[in-house]
């Protein structure tokens, strides 16, 4: 049945079908360039996945929800059932109600009863506009070129895997500045990069998501360990958010902008267009290459004129403070072995602990591949320790506002 899932929700490519071209960007800029900016125009291609959705409630149908296995399954399959949903709308409000069904809302609570996504966001903004300048170093805005950014990615993960496994290549026709899969990290020829990017770029999505796909691949009985389904999404994004915080490679800009994105998210849904989002992100200090960037972010498949908006990059706040609080209680009973298995492939923080026993019988394989902060007990445990002492006072005040 996993095989067959497999099968079924291949064509299911959220991000690669919703996002836009590349030409819908260099048009608004050169109009915003004679003083003409107008709402983009986006034609989505017209998808049916009824073949797919079918075989995906087939499936929900013959599988055992009492079996870990089988919740998984079923699970699974729904939620890839709304994103082919959601492909089949897009362009329309319907598409942002079903986005919302997979990633969830800004008013979302944080996890433990605390406060909203939204106002978490609110919270990071407000100490990135006190502090930001204060704290980023000169030597830590200077630029690296598209160029030079890949040769340093590709010998460092050549040199982590001992050979070429991810090859890192410049993609002209790209919006955002990177996009990572499992054996492929692109980045936008042309873009401008920091030594923060680069961290950002190794840790996050070389040693997080595309790892994960990697070592999902190696999974013989659960081969949808190596996709990003959307139900894996919060958790894909707050462990790659926390390999960020531990490895000291994440900045006050970096939450910036993730928690801009955020309070975006809940600007569209509350009416804003493109072209105040567009703005909202000018305003925050972004330029205008950025600026469309982020505002694409929120509008890919989804109506530009406001109303509604894609809610993905509301997990990333949500995910971290969740995997954040995971590993601290694994760490305090003892149970850092789910840390690790974590990487084994995709998949939930409930996952991998209903997986504990698949995992002992030698049903699932443990992960090939292990970035070094996790790989080592003792490294993980005192680099743990030192982020929730150094992040107290941040997620403390966060869970218990108001």
């Amino acid at each position: 049945m996993d095989a067959r899932m497999v099968k079924a929700a291949r064509g299911i490519r959220v991000l690669t079908l919703a996002s836009w071209p590349a030409s819908v960007q260099r048009d608004f800029l050169a109009g915003l360039a004679r003083g003409d900016a107008r709402l983009p125009r986006i034609d989505y291609p017209r998808h049916d996945f009824g073949e797919s959705r079918r075989e995906l409630q087939a499936i929900v149908d013959a599988a055992d929800p009492a079996h870990p296995l089988g919740r998984y399954l079923v699970e699974s399959a729904r939620q890839w059932d709304i994103a082919a949903r959601m492909l089949e709308a897009l362009g329309t409000h319907r598409a942002g109600a079903l986005s919302v069904s997979l990633y969830g809302h800004p008013g979302d609570p944080l996890p433990g009863g605390g406060p909203g996504t939204r106002e978490a966001a609110r919270h990071f903004i407000d100490i990135a506009n006190e502090l930001d300048r204060e704290l980023l170093a000169p030597e830590e805005q200077v630029e690296i070129s598209a160029t030079a950014l890949q040769l340093q990615l590709q010998n460092a993960l050549d040199g982590f895997f001992g050979g070429r496994v991810i090859e890192v290549e410049l993609d002209p026709d790209m919006i955002a500045k990177a996009a990572a899969g499992a054996y492929r990290i692109r980045l936008r020829n042309g873009a401008a990069y920091t030594d923060y990017d680069r961290r950002q770029l190794l840790h996050h999505e070389a040693l997080v998501h595309s790892l994960t796909a990697i070592n999902g691949r190696g999974q013989v009985r659960l081969p949808s360990l190596a996709m990003s389904s959307p139900r894996i999404t919060a958790t894909q994004e707050g462990l790659a958010v926390l390999a960020e915080q531990i490895t000291g490679s994440i900045d006050i800009e970096r939450m910036k902008r993730i928690s801009l994105r955020t309070e975006a998210i809940a600007m569209a849904m509350d009416g804003a267009d493109f072209l105040e989002v567009f703005a909202y992100f000018g305003d925050a200090g972004q330029g205008p290459d950025e600026s469309f960037s982020s505002a694409q972010r929120v509008f890919r498949g989804v109506p530009v004129t406001g109303g509604a908006a894609f809610a993905k990059d509301t997990v990333y706040l949500r995910g971290l403070v969740e995997v954040h609080t995971f590993f601290r209680h694994a760490l305090r009973e003892g149970r850092l072995h789910q840390c690790r298995r974590l990487f084994a492939g995709k998949m939930t923080l409930d996952d991998v602990q209903a997986f504990d026993p698949l995992f002992d019988a030698g049903v699932l394989l443990p992960p090939r591949w292990l970035p070094e902060w996790v790989a080592r007990a003792n490294g993980l445990a005192g680099v743990l320790a030192f982020s929730l002492f150094a992040n107290r006072i941040r997620l403390d005040r966060l869970s218990t506002a108001g």
